[in-house]
């Protein structure tokens, strides 16, 4: 795929324009947009300025991160705290963004949204109240490994790092997670699947690829 150079400005403006031409592919009324990087990609950033971008086209938003869907620390910690397998397969609770974020907006959902789940901090519930969207609404949901579940996203962005780059821009107190985005790469290959490919490895000179129309 060739990659052009592009300001975060401008790639958020050209990707708010294809989800205004994407029409969703189960006949839902929302689209689901999901925004795929580990976080020294720095995914919600991205999301934060589509959202904006429609936003000022007139459509309602969700933007929605993985890290308020984290299972419980008994639940993540299983076999430790710094456990790479587990941080790939075990610390994000797919169930409950299938139930609480996708099943609300299949055709005949309500269209009510959770924002988040579970306070990683307290590590009890958050109790937030749902999120109204309305009929041609847009989810925007960012994190990492989301193309590995299945999840019925209409379009699909992934910021990639190379292996040098994630190593530098990973906080040290969090290299442990590397081998797990190692792994994520050798089994689902995210630069392949995803809509669109950005390379983030330099954050104020991205460049990206695939922005073709559905």
């Amino acid at each position: 795929m060739r990659l052009e150079a592009i300001t975060w400005e401008r790639m958020a403006e050209q990707l708010a324009e294809r989800v205004l031409r994407t029409r969703a592919q189960d006949g839902s009324p929302w689209l689901r947009v999901g925004v795929d990087g580990a976080p020294a990609a720095r995914p919600g950033e991205l999301a934060e300025r589509i959202g904006g971008v429609l936003r000022l086209r007139g459509r309602g938003v969700a933007v929605v991160g993985t890290g308020g869907f984290l299972r419980p620390a008994s639940l993540r910690y299983e076999y430790g705290r710094e456990d790479p397998d587990t941080y790939y397969s075990g610390w994000f609770d797919t169930g409950a963004l299938w139930r609480e974020v996708f099943g609300p907006l299949e055709a005949e959902g309500t269209g009510r949204v959770l924002p988040d789940l579970w306070d990683p901090v307290t590590d009890r519930a958050t109790r937030s109240a749902p999120v109204q969207l309305p009929p041609d609404g847009v989810l925007l949901l960012h994190g990492p490994f989301l193309l590995g579940h299945w999840f019925p996203f209409d379009l699909t962005v992934h910021l990639r790092l190379s292996a040098g780059a994630l190593e530098r821009r990973t906080e040290e107190d969090e290299r442990w997670t590397l081998p797990a985005y190692r792994r994520y790469e050798e089994e689902v290959g995210p630069a392949d699947v995803a809509d669109v490919l950005v390379r983030a490895d330099d954050p104020r000179h991205p460049a990206w690829g695939g922005l073709g129309g559905h």
